[in-house]
């Protein structure tokens, strides 16, 4: 099938690492350049901590656990972006587990790829990033390492890109216009069957 003039046009594909989306770029736009800007590739660093976070749940048993039941928002958030409470809530848990403390540094510490406007210093920085793994039986965080390597191409190109895209706010919209639409064929459906 004959490419399109819009397809042709096409200079950056900003994409989940999902395959079926980068199949699907090199089918109708191969000349676009893949680039994995920081919302996509942060959420699956925040499913390897929240991976963590309920093995040491499941791990601790007795008061042990109290320090890690309910902490999943304040360790999946920014430091910056935590109340009072939350980074009081979060310190004490940091304290008292190991494990959790270097899956949160490790998380925090990896924001800083993204201030890299070098593909190469970019990449220094994650050698170094995955090299502090070592040790660590971190293996969500490993796994997130490997899922990089295997899509540092596009991690690369976000780097080079003059005009840097930031598209976690288009997602969250997008993510609050599905919930209104699920509660809308919920509310009808009910309204109609009941």
């Amino acid at each position: 099938m004959a490419r399109g003039q819009k397809e042709q046009g096409i200079e950056f594909a900003d994409m989940d690492t999902w395959k079926p989306f980068l199949a699907s770029t090199k089918t109708h736009a191969p000349q676009a350049a893949v680039l994995f800007e920081k919302f996509h590739v942060t959420r699956h660093l925040g499913n390897a901590l929240d991976k963590v976070r309920r093995a040491e749940y499941r791990r601790l048993s007795g008061k042990d656990r109290v320090f890690v039941k309910g902490q999943r928002y304040n360790l999946l958030s920014r430091w910056e972006h935590l109340s009072l409470t939350g980074r009081q809530a979060l310190q004490k848990l940091l304290a008292a587990n190991k494990r959790l403390q270097t899956a949160y540094l490790l998380k925090e510490s990896f924001d800083q790829l993204w201030d890299y406007s070098r593909a190469g210093w970019a990449r220094w920085f994650f050698d170094h990033w995955k090299a502090s793994l070592q040790g660590q039986r971190l293996k969500p965080f490993e796994q997130f390492a490997a899922l990089i390597e295997r899509n540092w191409s596009g991690i690369a190109t976000y780097c080079e890109a003059e005009e840097k895209i930031f598209l976690g706010f288009v997602e969250g919209v997008n993510t609050k216009i599905r919930v209104i639409q699920c509660a809308r064929m919920a509310s009808w459906t009910k309204s109609t069957f009941a």
